[in-house]
């Protein structure tokens, strides 16, 4: 349980962090939020922050989607982020949560002529899907929601829903997590993780145009693949069946990190095991974000002083 909260432009303990049942954004999910992970390095006894400035810098365009002024700057965030976790005294993996929303008190759908607040929160935080080695998955019924509905490049709070839905399906029909389609009936992602999957020993992975989050984990996999793994990305439409005869898969978020997929449909994917090309992904990204790869060393941010 987290000790403290930056509410209201301060510092609190967690249990002051509160808002009206009146509030804007409780009635009508007008608020966008990030997730962030840190990394805690026992040989180095340090906790790193992973791309916090890409996060940030995604946090304020999807401020700008919703109409809400942030009074802080990208390196202000860093900086509140970093106080928080100090005072926190993390020495574990942790998620940080930064929210932004329309704090008005009452009714009305619209974004404008709203007061906006901004709220930061961090707790431990492990898997995210318990079988990250091999999870279990099924293609929802639900679509995903398109760019002329709710924007998925904007983590838009309300959004969720559709995430929470095609999840709870996947989940009580016994499965780990949910593969959604556009409403055209391409692959978008999953319920909230970005998705490759492998052909031909290839990385293929949906285009920014089907609807998808702009994954910093996304892009960082497509980053390290070619330059550590010689591993090109291609960016282009998935139909449903490719995912049936892949010869491997994965998921990518902040939340999920990288996880592989053994089944899709009750379809084996490839042998229904790990696959070198998902593990070599994983070894090499859980190095990084502990700060252990020198070459991405400058995406890690450290939060004690040495």
């Amino acid at each position: 349980m987290p000790k403290y909260a930056f509410f209201g432009g301060e510092f609190v303990p967690i249990e002051k962090a509160k808002v009206s049942i009146m509030t804007h954004a409780f009635n009508y999910g007008t608020g966008c939020f990030e997730g962030i992970r840190a990394y805690w390095n026992e040989e180095e006894e340090q906790l790193f922050i992973f791309r916090m400035r890409e996060h940030y810098e995604r946090f304020h365009r999807s401020c700008g989607i919703l109409h809400i002024e942030l009074p802080y700057s990208v390196e202000q965030l860093g900086e509140i982020t970093v106080d928080l976790l100090r005072k926190e005294d993390a020495r574990t993996d942790t998620y940080i949560r930064p929210l932004a929303y329309k704090a008005t008190e009452g009714i009305g759908v619209r974004l404008h002529d709203l007061e906006d607040e901004f709220a930061l929160f961090a707790l431990p935080f492990g898997k995210y899907i318990e079988k990250e080695e091999g999870a279990n998955v099924c293609v929802s019924s639900w679509s995903r929601i398109s760019d002329n509905a709710v924007p998925a490049r904007a983590k838009i709070t309300g959004a969720y829903v559709n995430s929470a839905l095609s999840k709870t399906e996947a989940v009580l029909n016994g499965f780990d997590e949910a593969i959604v389609l556009t409403s055209d009936g391409h692959v978008s992602e999953g319920s909230a993780e970005n998705l490759f999957i492998v052909r031909n020993g290839v990385l293929i992975t949906p285009p920014v145009t089907e609807d998808i989050l702009e994954g910093i984990t996304r892009a960082t996999m497509i980053q390290v693949a070619r330059e550590k793994l010689d591993l090109e990305t291609v960016e282009r439409k998935i139909d449903r069946t490719e995912l049936y005869v892949a010869e491997e898969a994965f998921f990518c978020g902040t939340g999920v990190q990288v996880a592989a997929i053994a089944t899709i449909d009750h379809r084996p994917v490839g042998t229904g095991k790990l696959g070198p090309i998902v593990k070599g992904l994983r070894d090499l990204y859980f190095d990084i974000v502990r700060g252990k790869v020198e070459d991405y060393r400058d995406w890690c941010t450290p939060v004690y002083s040495k």
